[in-house]
């Protein structure tokens, strides 16, 4: 991710500038919260919204990633966290404690729409538009981050991982 104004690059698992010019001054970026979901959902709860080019939004195409990382991250990505499939998706999240947490995505997603509660820590995760999120026990977003599982333990090694 970058500004394109200044072009700076941001790490979007940490929120750190990783080139340009707030680098030295430790600027650091609020996780805002992301939500996966599919197009025919979206756009009955957001009717007003257009995508540039819709044939090519989530929805329309299963294979959205068009069979791209089926053998795999198409990139190296060190030592693997085996406790779940490098695709899998997770929401994770860091929550006031510092000790970050994720949770397995499918399995919760199923839990909830069965009316389960999912509730760790502070960490309530809710259905979003067909997706997830995690809110405090409050109700307030703060800031939950859908990512392979891959990529979220790469960035976050101590995690705790919740199944739902």
């Amino acid at each position: 991710m970058y500004d394109i104004n200044t072009y700076p690059v941001f790490d979007t698992f940490l929120g750190n500038e990783v080139t340009g010019p707030l680098a030295e001054k430790g600027v650091k970026l609020e996780q805002a919260s992301t939500v996966t979901t599919d197009w025919v959902t979206w756009k009955k709860r957001h009717p007003e919204m257009t995508v540039q080019v819709e044939k090519l939004a989530l929805g329309h195409d299963p294979d959205f990633r068009n069979g791209r990382d089926a053998n795999g991250p198409i990139f190296p990505i060190g030592n693997a966290d085996p406790r779940l499939p490098v695709h899998e998706d997770v929401v994770g999240v860091v929550p006031a404690s510092g000790k970050p947490i994720a949770f397995q995505r499918s399995r919760a997603l199923v839990a909830l729409n069965r009316g389960e509660t999912i509730v760790f820590e502070n960490v309530r995760q809710e259905l979003a538009t067909g997706g997830l999120k995690a809110v405090d026990t409050d109700g307030s977003d703060i800031g939950s981050h859908e990512a392979f599982w891959f990529a979220w333990s790469q960035f976050h090694s101590e995690t705790e991982l919740r199944d739902g």
